[in-house]
């Protein structure tokens, strides 16, 4: 290896652009802001949806519909996903989560009665279908209602 091969480390990061610093240094005058107007001033921080002062499209669209702020959210079971517990066992929030069969609570947990059930549980959630109600005590089981 000679010495001549020696190469510099390369630069790990980007040097910071120095603007205002006159006209030769290609950033000087407006010091890369363009002309006149908001953006060439301090402080300027236009909404995502401004337009220039024309009418947004969102203030242009008609307003359809209604959104419930007050809506809850269930996390939906159907009974036919209990087949793998075994008999007599406590099915609960947490054990639906271990296993996979739910991901989030959200507002609740709530037992739809699709499928069947063949062995008696305990079933335990924030809501029931009558139908999954039904289907359970069918089969020898009960049903719990966590009350918030």
């Amino acid at each position: 290896m000679n010495s001549m091969d020696v190469k510099a480390i390369p630069f790990y990061r980007k040097r910071k652009k120095r603007v205002g610093r006159g006209r030769g240094s290609g950033m000087g005058k407006t010091s890369c802001r363009g002309g006149k107007g908001a953006t060439a001033r301090s402080g300027n921080e236009t909404a995502i949806q401004f337009e220039g002062g024309q009418t947004p499209l969102f203030r242009r669209l008609p307003k359809r519909g209604f959104n419930n702020p007050f809506k809850k959210k269930y996390a939906i079971v159907n009974i036919k996903d209990f087949a793998q517990f075994d008999k007599d066992e406590t099915v609960d929030v947490k054990k639906l989560i271990d296993t996979g069969i739910i991901k989030k609570i959200l507002d609740g947990v709530k037992v739809l009665g699709d499928g069947d059930v063949k062995i008696p549980l305990t079933v335990m959630a924030h809501k029931f279908s009558k139908v999954a109600v039904e289907k359970i005590r069918a089969a020898g089981g009960e049903i719990k209602v966590y009350h918030d």
